[in-house]
């Protein structure tokens, strides 16, 4: 059933008027919900019926060893499979000794302070509960520091957030007092700045999912033409575009199972290499250790210059993929993720780069292939079917970090709606979007055919590679300011030197933006089109419901008006954590009749990895009989499910319990309040409430959502109306409704459509 209509201004109430009209068990706070404001009370109201406190999982030694083997075949495909093309994508023939060393010696050192300091040690502590990415360490600041000027008030703090077990302030947040947080506080345009810096952030790994799969396979597949330099690039192509093709179709398997079959095949990889390395090593130049050296970096640029730091374009591809072990951190453990790089990626790589080298040294004019060029005759064919394996898992990586990024960044509002999967029932974090990956799909085969050329893909992959680097080494210098709450002094350091270090990269990839690297661009500026609108729409729609709720006063008139209460619950679906939906007014207009129980609900997405169970629900009682208020809170892992009876029977069991506390406390902390309440409500019991709440709930549900429509009037600018009237509702329209993501189920949905003018 839908009801359509213009839906007309409602009296606004005061959010201190709302919470008057609300009771509450503990402390009667400012929402007008119940606030767990004392631990003692709340845990004995949850116990009461059996849902246990959760304690984090901790890993044995059996798990993290068991997480790393799966973190080589997901996190470090990308990053170990840069071999293929680093030495060929440099730019440079017929290179001397010390021009190799000094080439080797800047991956060396770039390796090392890039994927080992900065990411390895540092970055990978600046996550929020175990997740990692760009969205984790926007959400770990909120916590820290009211962002609300940018993301709304359905974002807005409340003061039982603090008490949630994965919110991280310390006291509440009182013990962080720093300039920095003041700042952002206090300035609007400084939170939107940081807001669109992490979107661009996600953006930029979004593209890098699309390119790592295009580069990778086309580089190892273009290992035939070493061999045989009859076979042209469109067959490469071909042969490229269906292997791609099929490893996403792989996708909806699952990390774990595509870890499971992916993982031995890197081990291989790295092994292999390895060994290859170390004989080119023995065999063409014993000395190439030395340069690890930092004097070969000075001789690099002393002999070509500025042509040197155009080359630095194709070094930098050296750390492709490290942004995977933050973004792809919720998958695993930092652990897991540690052990692997130091045992086992990390020095195979040095070795790998160290063997080519050597190789290169001795065989100058081999630079512009030199993975195949470097391998022994003898095995040959066998590691050019490992690489082609590696550069298929090289591509999972980037593809597995962009589900998760974009399940965060849906959960604060800031991307349409699309379904998650969650692949696993051990790991929580790893999860599969249909309609990401294919979109992913459709942008890496039109790379792979618009381009048909490894070099050019490579251009735009390193500003795609530094771009996120660079946005990282700024957001966690901002986590050192507000989380970590460190001294600016030990701060600079960190900052000046990465912000520096990636900054000269930077620079130089940005000189390939007309040979392919605007591609980046042109992936990330669509994608941030979309988050913008959408994010810009959804806090619309939202201030337009506040300015438009309901009264208490309006809604004792409506449920009077009632001639009939239909047996059942009704939930109301609102968007509105503080007052009433108008909604409900449109509904009672339309259909005459209300349900004895009605529940209003909202779904609060909470900036906090989960919501424990014995955290999500808060309730409260109205003043109408039968009517009340009740708020499920998310983090942005978790994902809401209204199907089923479990999810209603902990709505009333909820309200059941704060009923009986009610109850057990109104005879001395409620009474004050009591009196404010309407003569009709003391009329009835708090065993009444109870029996009719269980009468109802075994008699039948129905859901009521709202499907609001925004329209500009003739006041609005013109880029408000293209935000809105165009971006927005084609996104609105064309993306998964409320009722898919909630998994609400349509046999008890009645929607209630709404057009409103803002």
């Amino acid at each position: 059933m839908e009801v359509t209509g213009e839906s007309e201004h409602a009296p606004a109430d005061s959010e201190a008027n709302y919470g008057v009209a609300l009771e509450v068990v503990s402390i009667q706070n400012e929402e007008g919900i119940i606030d767990k404001g004392k631990p003692d009370n709340y845990r004995t109201m949850m116990q009461s019926y059996e849902i246990p406190f959760h304690k984090p999982k901790i890993f044995g030694k059996r798990e993290t060893l068991f997480l790393a083997y799966q973190t080589i075949g997901v996190v470090y495909g990308d990053l170990g499979t840069s071999p293929l093309y680093v030495f060929s994508s440099v730019g440079v023939e017929n290179p001397k000794e010390r021009e190799v060393l000094g080439i080797l010696s800047l991956i060396f050192w770039t390796l090392t302070m890039i994927a080992l300091v900065k990411y390895v040690i540092i970055v990978l502590r600046a996550d929020d509960h175990g997740e990692g990415g760009t969205f984790a360490v926007y959400s770990l600041l909120s916590q820290y520091v009211n962002l609300e000027k940018s993301t709304g008030k359905q974002f807005r703090r409340l003061a039982s957030d603090t008490r949630l077990k994965f919110f991280s302030t310390e006291n509440g947040g009182k013990a962080i007092n720093s300039k920095t947080k003041e700042l952002l506080e206090k300035s609007a345009t400084a939170q939107r700045i940081l807001l669109i810096v992490v979107m661009m952030g996600t953006c930029m790994v979004i593209g890098d999912g699309a390119l790592t799969p295009a580069i990778s396979v086309m580089s190892a597949v273009q290992g035939i033409q070493a061999r045989n330099n009859n076979m042209s690039q469109g067959v490469v192509v071909l042969v490229s575009f269906f292997i791609l093709l099929l490893l996403f179709l792989f996708q909806k398997l699952g990390t774990s199972k595509v870890s499971f079959m992916f993982s031995p095949i890197m081990i291989t990889w790295f092994v292999t290499n390895t060994m290859i390395g170390l004989y080119n090593i023995v065999k063409y130049y014993p000395g190439a250790f030395k340069a690890f050296s930092p004097y070969y970096i000075y001789y690099y640029f002393h002999e070509y210059h500025k042509q040197g730091w155009v080359m630095l374009g194709g070094v930098v591809l050296c750390i492709t993929g490290a942004e995977a072990m933050f973004a792809d951190l919720g998958h695993f453990n930092r652990k897991s993720i540690q052990l692997a790089f130091c045992v086992l990626v990390y020095p195979s790589l040095l070795i790998t780069y160290t063997g080519q080298a050597a190789y290169l040294i001795k065989n100058p004019g081999d630079i512009g292939s030199t993975f195949y060029k470097a391998i022994p005759q003898s095995v040959y064919w066998p590691m050019f079917i490992v690489a082609t394996l590696a550069a298929i898992v090289a591509s999972q990586a980037l593809i597995t970090a962009t589900f998760s990024i974009i399940k965060q960044s849906m959960a604060l509002s800031c991307f349409p709606r699309v379904k998650i999967v969650h692949t696993s029932q051990n790991y929580e974090g790893q999860i599969y979007s249909p309609e990401v990956n294919y979109v992913l799909m459709v942008i890496c085969l039109a790379i792979v055919v618009g381009f048909r050329d490894g070099t050019q893909i490579g251009n735009a992959y390193g500003v795609a590679v530094v771009g996120v680097m660079f946005i990282t080494t700024c957001l966690v210098t901002l986590v050192m300011l507000v989380v970590w709450n460190m001294h600016v002094l030990l701060i600079l350091p960190f900052t000046l030197f990465f912000a520096i270090f990636e900054g000269v990269y930077l620079s130089s990839v940005l000189n390939k933006v007309p040979q392919g690297g605007w591609c980046p661009f042109l992936i990330a500026a669509i994608f941030l089109t979309i988050m913008f609108s959408w994010n810009y729409g959804r806090q619309k729609k939202y201030k337009n419901l506040a300015r438009r709720k309901l009264s208490i006063e309006g809604l004792n008139g409506l449920v009077a008006g009632v001639n009939s209460r239909v047996p059942g619950i009704c939930f109301f679906c609102s968007d509105l954590i503080f007052g009433l939906p108008p909604i409900i007014e449109h509904y009672v207009k339309n259909v005459g009749t209300l349900h004895e129980v009605l529940v209003i609900i909202t779904i609060r997405m909470v900036p906090v990895k989960t919501v424990l169970l014995s955290e999500r629900f808060m309730v409260g009682k109205l003043e109408p009989k039968g009517v009340y208020k009740c708020v499920a809170q998310y983090g942005y892992k978790d994902v809401p499910n209204m199907e089923g009876s479990e999810f209603i029977n902990q709505v009333v069991e909820s309200l059941k319990d704060y009923l009986k506390l009610r109850g057990t406390h109104s005879s001395s902390h409620d009474r004050s309040y009591a009196s404010r309440n309407t003569a009709a409500e003391s009329n009835y019991s708090v065993d009444e409430e109870l029996q009719q709440l269980e009468l109802a709930n075994n008699t039948g549900v129905v859901y009521v959502l709202g499907k609001i429509t925004l329209k500009t009037n003739k006041s609005t600018g013109p880029f408000e109306g293209l935000l809105i009237d165009k971006l927005y509702r084609f996104l609105q329209n064309n993306c998964r409704s409320t009722l898919s993501t909630y998994n609400i189920p349509p046999a008890h949905l009645l929607q209630v459509g709404m057009v409103q003018e803002i």
